[in-house]
Order: structure tokens, then sequence, then C-alpha cells
């Protein structure tokens, strides 16, 4: 999943900030120690050019969280005219850091050539152009096993210097289409004579132009982002735009005018067509995550998670490790 491959009015209102913790506002001795501690290991970083990895100790002193956001990339994470950090895992990150008592900070990643290297970049060692800098939390990292403990050819895990927690999205990969252009039940096959969008470097890009044979080459045109295919539908260029679901699902309610509806598709060839969407963070600070873990749980087990979706214009999914405890899939 190269590339994340990844106007709320709910933050002015309050509605899903979680009680902080008694006396956060309160700093004991050990807590202003913990502070200092902070301030030396932030000059420290600088010095010796290395990330600040900060444990839930030293978040809570700082009182601030840095949130890893993959920057634009609505409708889960983006700025707004004013700059202000807007989407689905910016309200989140919200949450999170009220229910922690602290302030909530976006850390905005830019998407690299591979998950593993934004894990790299934003998590554990930082990127080379900012290496004191790190989130503290990560957001809408795949919550999958084989990948969290996947080996290279020594047998060492490659991402080891990570934990990947939290799942609280099910998202999926699909297509919507003109059905002014297209009539009857959608599947790829209606493309043969059809074109259809994706974003440049992404899974879908690749993957149509190849499945079915390379039968739908031709017909495959590259966009920017999501935004600008959508676009390139309302123009009559492409008669549908492969994409993740919320992402599909956040542009067809921008063009209520059009008949523009989602196909319910099925990609052969694709291993996994549906995948839960979690957290991550240094595989040393587990206590963060859990704390973390605990306020996201709490959220999507009182309905706040979907309310969030539902203010996006998104059916929420509930991932499969949910679904499969509290007996729901939506």
């Amino acid at each position: 999943m190269g590339k994340r491959n990844w106007i709320s009015v709910l933050a002015a209102s309050g509605w899903l900030l979680l009680a902080p913790p008694s006396g956060a506002g309160e700093l004991s001795a050990a807590a202003l120690e913990t502070a200092h501690e902070v301030t030396r290991s932030q000059a420290s970083a600088e010095l010796l050019r290395r990330p600040a990895l900060r444990d839930l100790d030293e978040v809570l002193a700082s009182g601030h969280i840095n949130i890893g956001l993959y920057q634009d990339f609505p409708p889960y994470a983006y700025r707004d005219e004013q700059g202000e950090a807007r989407g689905i895992d910016a309200e989140i990150g919200r949450a999170i850091a009220a229910g922690l008592g602290v302030e909530f900070r976006p850390f905005w990643i830019k998407p690299g050539s591979s998950l593993g290297r934004d894990l790299g970049n934003s998590v554990s060692r930082g990127h080379y152009l900012r290496p004191t800098q790190v989130a503290d939390v990560m957001m809408r990292v795949p919550y999958d096993r084989d990948f969290s403990y996947m080996r290279d050819s020594t047998g060492e895990y490659i991402n080891k210097s990570v934990v990947m927690f939290g799942p609280y999205q099910r998202e999926q990969w699909d297509i919507a289409y003109d059905a002014g252009r297209l009539e009857g039940e959608v599947t790829l096959g209606s493309f043969r004579q059809q074109r259809i969008g994706a974003e440049y470097d992404t899974l879908p890009a690749t993957y149509l132009t190849a499945t079915m044979g390379g039968q739908l080459r031709d017909g495959v045109r590259h966009y920017r982002d999501v935004g600008d295919a959508f676009a390139a539908m309302a123009r009559g260029e492409v008669a549908g735009v492969m994409a993740m679901r919320g992402e599909l699902e956040h542009y067809l309610a921008q063009y209520p005018q059009h008949d523009f509806h989602l196909a319910e598709a099925v990609f052969p060839g694709i291993s996994r067509q549906q995948w839960d969407i979690g957290m991550a963070v240094r595989e040393s600070h587990r206590q963060l995550g859990y704390a973390v873990e605990a306020i996201v749980d709490r959220a999507l087990r009182e309905g706040r998670l979907g309310d969030i979706f539902q203010a996006h214009a998104l059916v929420y999914r509930m991932p499969d490790f949910y679904a499969e405890i509290l007996g729901q899939t939506e």
C-alpha cells in the first residue's frame, strides 16, 4: 500500500472529548522532573541529530502529543483554508489528546515509497530532512498480523522497531461509476469499452493496467489524486474511478448533481480487498500505545467513532477485530 497504501463541525462542539485524567492540570514534583528530562532529551536530540522519542510519561509531562497524519488525504486528514488539521483521523487524534489531557498537535506525513519507510521516517528513526522529529502516534496503519511480523531474507523482523495496534476502521478497494454511462451491474469487465481513472502511484493505478490480461490498459487514466479523478468523471473523461472506499464516499457526496454510484466490485488477483486500519507507536513505547488504544476502544464501543464518520459523509465499517466480538459489521 505504497501511498497510504493512505468541514468538520465536531471539534468545536467538543462532543467527542473524553474526560482527562484527574489532576491533569497540576504537575507533581515527579512530573516536573520528567518535564525537565524531556527538555534535556530534546536538546540532546538536536545535538546528536536523533529523534526525541517520548514515552507516555514524557508525553503527559510535555502537555502535548504529536499525532502522525498523512497529508493531503481527504476525508482522513488535510488542512483547511486556515491551515487547521481536519478529517476523520484528525478528529480521532483530538479525541486521543483530550483523553490524555494534553494538546493535540498534527505531525504531517508525506507518503513515501512504502508503508515500512513511512513507519521508519515518522515513528521509529525520523526522516533525514527532519531527523529530530517523529510522531508519538501514527494514524492509518494497516492492522495486519502478517505484515507486523514480516521477516527479511535473514530472518529479522522488518517492522521490529514499531508496534501496530488499535484497529478502528475497516477499509476496502472499490469503484465509483457514472450510471449515465454504465448500465446494469458494474464490474471490471464494464470498462473494456469505457475509460477508468486512478490516482498515480497507488495499487489501483498498477492493478488496472495489468488485470484481465491487460484488457483495460488502454482505457486507464492516471490523475494527481482521487479528487482530480472525480472531476474528470464529472467532465465525462472517464466512466469510473477506483480507489479506497472512504475516498470514494467522500467525493460522491461532493457531486450530488451527478448520477454517481458505488459498484461493490470484486477484484480478482488482489489477495485482500478489505483490511483493518489501526495505529502505530515505537516498539519501546507500548505503555503509550495501551493508553491510546483504551481511548479509541471506548470511543468505538460507545458509537462516537461512527458519529465522526457520519459527519464526514462516510459509512462507518467496524474493523473485523471488533465485529467478531460485538457481532456487528458496520
